[in-house]
């Protein structure tokens, strides 16, 4: 898109339902207003629905559901995450591409995409990716141990968890990567890491939420254990403003977790977890452990309490919740 019909899109956004006539676009932007009507033309060729009227002038009321980049960066309140945005409208997998350039990129840098061909979860399960979700990689390079690049899947969880609850979703956190609403998985998190000898080189945040997603066009074999925030609020969300809102809570979380003591985030986890207190079944590549979740570690290991009270610390594992 060409900077002349942004900045009509910014300045009709920006006017909240007011109209804005072609003259004074047409004057901000150093165009006449014929110009303006062939640019405000193109722009409902692409989706954006804007009303004109002779006298009073244009107004945006409604635009397509796609996250704007551009939008995008102008609403950030970050200085680490998102300082470097690839925006993409369809990629195998955002953690691919990330990966794929993560060494030449400062940390921080993120990349996103409409769709996903290959989106994946924890131990290579798919992840469907369709349009009107939120698929993004965020590459960091904390230099922290190996040992404790788990610990980040956690702050991840915090994160998105308090950015839906910030708009009015009751979420909470299944260890060791999925966020849920009533039960249903509305967000996986997915965390890889390049590291030499105990040295993190760095960490792919890979997260993704189904924002604006219709369930009905889900797998059938997942659908019925998934949600979104669409499905949740009864209305899509302008998912441009959520991103901008989830860099900032995983930021400031971040902040914390090379800066502060790790039990304070253990504490906040706790609060938003679904796990804790939850008879579960975690599988381990070298064995299945059964019993109850009863808390976390300072390593980000979850406690499990087996049947003869025996604890087991699993630092990474597939849970699930016995019936």
């Amino acid at each position: 898109m060409n900077d002349n019909k942004k900045e009509i899109i910014r300045l009709l956004r920006v006017s909240e339902g007011e109209s804005v006539s072609g003259q004074e676009i047409g004057e901000k932007l150093g165009i006449t207003r014929a110009m303006v009507w062939k640019y405000v033309k193109a722009l409902r060729k692409e989706g954006y629905h804007v009303r004109s009227s002779p006298k009073t002038g244009y107004i945006l009321d409604a635009y397509p559901d796609r996250i704007d980049p551009d939008e995008l960066r102008q609403l950030l309140r970050t200085t680490l995450i998102g300082g470097d945005i690839r925006y993409y409208d369809e990629l195998e997998s955002t953690n691919i591409t990330a990966r794929d350039i993560a060494a030449k990129v400062c940390e921080g840098t993120v990349v996103i995409a409409e769709t996903q061909k290959k989106g994946r979860g924890r131990m290579g399960t798919e992840w469907q990716s369709i349009p009107g979700g939120i698929w993004l990689s965020i590459i960091l390079k904390p230099s922290i141990p190996l040992e404790n690049v788990s610990k980040i899947t956690l702050v991840a969880g915090i994160a998105v968890a308090g950015s839906l609850r910030k708009n009015g979703i009751d979420a909470h956190i299944k260890w060791p990567n999925d966020v849920l609403v009533r039960g249903k998985k509305i967000c996986g998190i997915l965390t890889e890491v390049s590291a030499e000898v105990e040295k993190v080189d760095y960490v792919i945040l890979g997260i993704g939420i189904n924002a604006n997603v219709r369930i009905a066009d889900l797998k059938e074999e997942i659908r019925h254990n998934s949600t979104s925030i669409a499905n949740e609020l009864g209305k899509v969300i302008d998912r441009t403003a959520f991103v901008a809102e989830l860099f900032y809570e995983f930021e400031q979380q971040y902040i914390r977790f090379k800066t502060k003591q790790f039990t304070d985030i253990i504490d906040e986890w706790v609060n938003l977890s679904d796990t804790i207190g939850k008879e579960v079944k975690v599988t381990t590549p070298s064995k299945i452990i059964e019993g109850k979740a009863v808390g976390i570690t300072e390593k980000g290991a979850l406690v499990v309490l087996d049947s003869n009270r025996k604890r087991h610390e699993i630092i990474s594992g597939n849970c699930r919740y016995s019936d």
